[in-house]
């Protein structure tokens, strides 16, 4: 019975997530769509520059404390021991506002340096200051969502996350009128409007967890010391923290580096900014988008796979690894035949740019990336996260050598060259350690056959009938158009997908009610 309730509430918890995600997910189209048209392509290449700060001061303040708490509170709540899950939860919160206040100072006193010797454009000077006060707000909030998914409540992380893009939409709706039109002011009224989302969504699940506790308050003691938690959480995040800090300061340093080897390949600094934002503001969002499932997946598979693996059940763990490597190949290989069947399209229908020729060689990435992304959160379950941390060193190691050397010889397909071989290295890796780790045997025509035919197939369709005469008519020339032939693809997929025996009826009834 409690195999059957921890199999549900995994389920539960991702489902919930993937929603959350997947509503965050179109709302972020929504509002790029408008950003692009109001601010341009220099506006949003500038935006996405300074994002992969706000991404290394997250790595740092609380990325491993998050993972941490939701790895040890998911232990601990299979003991029947809230009170050291909550214990472990407060000195996590107490160290993340340190680390994330000091950033705070640091950013805001030394935003002019990173303007001059790190982005080269003084433009991004208020942005910076503003993006600063963030990191609070960001640090606190995530330590608290990784105490509920933990629980495997994942309701008010779901919750906090699409309220934080709510308010981030409706602040550049708002005041986008009521500001100056130049590109200091809207990169700085875009990243007031992500603090302020960050702001209002700690504030929504600081309450929720102060209700939850009221709630289930009891007289019992933790069954740790204060030295014993503050050494567990130490032990449990550092190699997580380290991890996401090298990964997250080798990300900043591949997207400041991107537009200027641009520019040694031919680009004035106008048009490299510009194609840096079609290329992260615009076609990753656009190819990242289908692993929103993968992504609750991941986040909830950590506490799942570390539970299992405690139990030394080795028959679940192995099923729970194969049946995700499997929907995550199948996600992937589905996204790669979309992507390039209809790259012209979604670019001229959902930004009225042209960016057919960078999504169609990015979307060959999407199995790779997806798996990576998945492949990680298993080992992170697995307690190898020392190893998470040397195949994405490897990797990074990679791109960076084909941005650095390449770029200004070959242009961007170089840095999409490299990405590509750098995310087979990771996920080989990966998939190495996995396997020795749990002791399984992964299936060839199980995973990539068949789901390959399955893809192969609907894929043709999809080219000679979805796109040839749904879009060939021109009152259906439009987005309308590319909707109906986005479903007519998903449900062709599936059909294939069922038909070749990739995924069996059965097998989903099994995975829902056993």
């Amino acid at each position: 019975m409690a195999h059957a309730k921890n199999n549900f509430l995994l389920i539960k918890s991702t489902l919930i997530l993937t929603f959350a995600g997947v509503i965050t997910r179109i709302l972020g189209f929504f509002f790029r769509i408008y950003m692009t048209k109001k601010m341009g392509a220099e506006c949003v290449g500038l935006y996405q520059l300074i994002l992969p700060i706000y991404n290394l001061a997250w790595s740092i303040s609380c990325a491993g404390f998050a993972t941490a708490i939701s790895k040890i509170t998911a232990q601990e709540s299979e003991k029947k021991n809230l009170s050291t899950a909550n214990l472990i939860l407060k000195q996590s919160l107490f160290v993340s506002f340190i680390i994330s206040a000091i950033l705070n100072l640091f950013l805001y006193f030394n935003s002019s340096f990173f303007c001059k010797y790190i982005f080269s454009d003084n433009r991004l000077d208020l942005a910076i200051k503003i993006l600063s006060f963030a990191f609070i707000f960001m640090a606190l909030g995530s330590c608290l969502r990784g105490f509920f998914i933990g629980l495997q409540k994942s309701f008010v992380p779901a919750i906090s996350q699409i309220l934080e893009q709510i308010i981030h939409m409706l602040t550049i709706y708002f005041l986008i009128n009521k500001i100056p039109g130049d590109i200091k002011s809207m990169c700085a009224l875009t990243v007031f409007g992500m603090t302020l989302g960050e702001f209002f969504s700690f504030i929504y699940t600081y309450f929720a967890y102060k209700k939850f506790i009221f709630k289930h308050k009891k007289n019992d003691r933790a069954n740790i010391n204060f030295c014993s938690a503050f050494y567990l959480i130490l032990a449990t995040a550092f190699p997580l923290s380290a991890n996401k800090i090298i990964n997250s300061g080798l990300y900043a340093l591949e997207n400041i580096l991107i537009p200027k080897r641009l520019i040694l390949n031919g680009f004035d600094f106008k048009n490299a900014i510009s194609l840096y934002g079609k290329i992260t503001g615009m076609a990753m969002p656009l190819i990242y988008f289908p692993s929103v499932f993968l992504i609750s997946l991941s986040v909830s598979i950590v506490p799942e796979v570390s539970r299992v693996y405690a139990k030394k059940n080795r028959e679940k763990i192995n099923n729970t690894v194969s049946k995700t490597i499997l929907f995550t190949i199948i996600i992937g290989l589905g996204a790669t035949v979309f992507f390039t069947i209809f790259s012209c399209e979604l670019g001229l229908f959902i930004y009225n740019q042209n960016i057919s020729f960078v999504l169609k060689f990015l979307g060959l990435l999407c199995p790779f990336i997806y798996l990576q992304m998945v492949l990680s959160g298993i080992l992170n379950g697995l307690g190898k996260q020392i190893f998470v941390f040397r195949n994405n060193l490897i990797a990074s190691g990679i791109n960076l050598l084909f941005i650095y050397f390449f770029i200004p010889r070959k242009g961007i397909v170089a840095f999409i060259f490299g990405w590509l071989v750098s995310l087979i290295v990771a996920c080989l890796l990966d998939l190495n350690v996995i396997t020795k780790t749990i002791n399984i045997r992964l299936k060839f025509d199980e995973l990539i056959l068949k789901p390959f035919l399955a893809t192969v197939l609907s894929g043709l369709i999809a080219n000679s009938l979805a796109k040839n005469f749904i879009l060939a008519h021109k009152f259906l020339n439009n987005i309308y158009g590319l909707v109906i032939c986005t479903i007519f693809f998903a449900l062709t997929y599936i059909f294939f997908i069922l038909i070749t025996g990739s995924v069996k009826i059965n097998e989903l009834k099994k995975l829902v009610w056993r």
